[in-house]
């Protein structure tokens, strides 16, 4: 098996992170599943606006799902349900997958839903196998990056 293909990006401004969220925006498509890890702070959720605003949501207000876990948006061309697990971190992996699995994200992704998952990383067996991560980072002088892995990764 070959490894997935890998990028990396660097994102010294929040244009160059609206550029990559428009990139990744032509490869989407339903039942597509797209990890987001990063630290705290690394531009998680300003990704998914960038990449929602790229796919045609207009009008309504992006936020992180942090405590609701899961927001949908109905777009012309795809339904997406956004989700930030960082809730569910504690307790047991069993307890974790539960909790995963109750939220009905597999099922949306089965039904031609794109997942868009932030700290998803450690869960990936309960939600399905990722078509992209991306990990956010930020070194000792603040300068951001991305990190693209998986069989979605725009070169």
């Amino acid at each position: 098996m070959q490894p997935a293909p890998e990028r990396i990006v660097s994102l010294p401004t929040r244009r160059a992170t609206t550029r990559l969220a428009r990139e990744v925006s032509q490869w989407l498509k339903p039942g597509h599943l797209v990890l987001l890890c990063g630290e705290l702070g690394t531009g998680k959720t300003f990704f998914v606006r960038a990449l929602l605003r790229a796919l045609g949501l207009q009008e309504e207000r992006v936020q992180s799902p942090t405590f609701g876990l899961v927001h949908e948006y109905t777009l012309p061309s795809l339904r997406v349900m956004h989700a930030d697990l960082y809730r569910l971190r504690d307790g047991t992996q069993t307890a974790q997958v539960a909790a995963v699995q109750s939220l009905g994200l597999a099922d949306a992704a089965r039904e031609g839903a794109a997942l868009l998952v932030e700290w998803g990383d450690d869960l990936e067996p309960a939600l399905g196998r990722a078509d992209l991560c991306v990990h956010f980072a930020r070194d000792a002088h603040n300068a951001r990056s991305a990190t693209l892995r998986g069989m979605l990764v725009p070169s």
